[in-house]
This record gives C-alpha cells, sequence and structure tokens, in this order.
C-alpha cells in the first residue's frame, strides 16, 4: 500500500454513528486516487468477466434480473487496488472489534455494476441468529453523480415499511449498515452504477 492508498475512514465517528443509529455513512471515505483505480475494476474491459448477482442461498440460488440486476466480480487480494481496499477495510475490522465488540472475524466483497435502469429489490444480506454477515459495507466508485442520475440505497428498519434512509451513491461515500437489522433496496439509476459491495462476517461455527 502506497502512502496515498492509506484511508481516512474515522474509526471513532463510525462506530458513533453505528450505536446510535445503526448505520453509518461516512464521505470521501478512500483516497481519491484509491478510489479512481477501484472505479477502474468497473471499466468496460474488466466488466467482460462479471456474472449476474444471485438470490437466494443453498440450492435456492438462482439468477433473477427482475430481482437483482447488478453484475460482480470478487475482489482479487492479488491486484493492487483491491489488495489496498482490503488491507484499509482489515484495519477497519480490528478498529470496530475494539470499539463495538462485534466479533467480526473476516470480509468478503465485490464489484458491483448496475446498468442503468436495473435495480435490487428489497432483501436482507444475513438470516438473523447465523452470524454469516453481520455488517454490511457499500462503497461508492462512479467519479461523478448527480441527485437525478437516481440509483438511491433505501434502508429500512426491521419489519418497517417506511424508509429509515435514503441514501445516494455519492462518489467515495460509503455506508456500513447492521446486515442482520437492515432489510435494503437498491433503485434503479439513469446511467451504470459502480460500487464495492462487502460484509464483515461472524466467527464460524
Amino acid at each position: 500500500m502506497t502512502r496515498d492508498d492509506r484511508g481516512t475512514m474515522d474509526a471513532d465517528e463510525i462506530a458513533d454513528q453505528i450505536t446510535s443509529a445503526g448505520f453509518a455513512t461516512i464521505e470521501d471515505a478512500l483516497p481519491p486516487g484509491l478510489l479512481a483505480r477501484l472505479d477502474g475494476g468497473c471499466s468496460d474491459s474488466a466488466a467482460e468477466h462479471f456474472l449476474p448477482g444471485g438470490v437466494g442461498r443453498g440450492a435456492q440460488h438462482t439468477h433473477d434480473a427482475g430481482v437483482r440486476g447488478d453484475v460482480i466480480s470478487w475482489l482479487d487480494d492479488s491486484k493492487e487496488a483491491d489488495h489496498s481496499y482490503l488491507t484499509l477495510m482489515e484495519g477497519l475490522r480490528v478498529d470496530l472489534n475494539q470499539r463495538l465488540y462485534l466479533g467480526l472475524f473476516d470480509y468478503d466483497c465485490h464489484y458491483a455494476i448496475y446498468g442503468a435502469g436495473t435495480r435490487y429489490h428489497r432483501h436482507l444480506d444475513s438470516l438473523r441468529g447465523q452470524r454469516n454477515r453481520l455488517l454490511s459495507t457499500v462503497t461508492y466508485l462512479n467519479d461523478q453523480w448527480a441527485d437525478a442520475d437516481g440509483g438511491e440505497l433505501i434502508l429500512y428498519h426491521s419489519t418497517d415499511q417506511n424508509p429509515t434512509a435514503r441514501i445516494l451513491p455519492r462518489p467515495g461515500r460509503m455506508v456500513l449498515f447492521l446486515s442482520e437489522d437492515f432489510p435494503h433496496e437498491v433503485l434503479a439509476s439513469r446511467k451504470p452504477r459502480h460500487s464495492v459491495a462487502g460484509w464483515f462476517t461472524g466467527h464460524p461455527a
């Protein structure tokens, strides 16, 4: 990792927001150079290696573009930009465990590209009590994003039907939320939407 790739995330701020609201929104979470290189991982040439995102678990795992319209590619630690991002998130995992005692054990993440007009219907990242995913994250990569471009992340608390938060995918913005507590959806955008979606997992049983 280069000096320019060192993170600007404030673990105390993130922990305070999660403690008070169950989710956190951090602006300019990554250095601009790293953000640009990660966005390059969603370029047209790189996207040739992306696959449709699935829905369901185990034997029920399927691809349904009507429910989930993104294509994904898992980060590769052997690639420079991916390694830098994974190193930053490992540091954040350690810092949040010291502050929140969540028992975060590991971190998995993938690039996600939503084409114009695609979305992901309301869903939950984790089944309550299974501790397979404890804290979800999404980092937005596009170099520009206007309000009119859409593509918002909508968070709901538990079974509430009214949104708790409506978050635009601003460049460099990172959102973290408790995976078991917040169903969420991704609204359709007017242009391709690039991000890294991930989860801090619990210790395997």
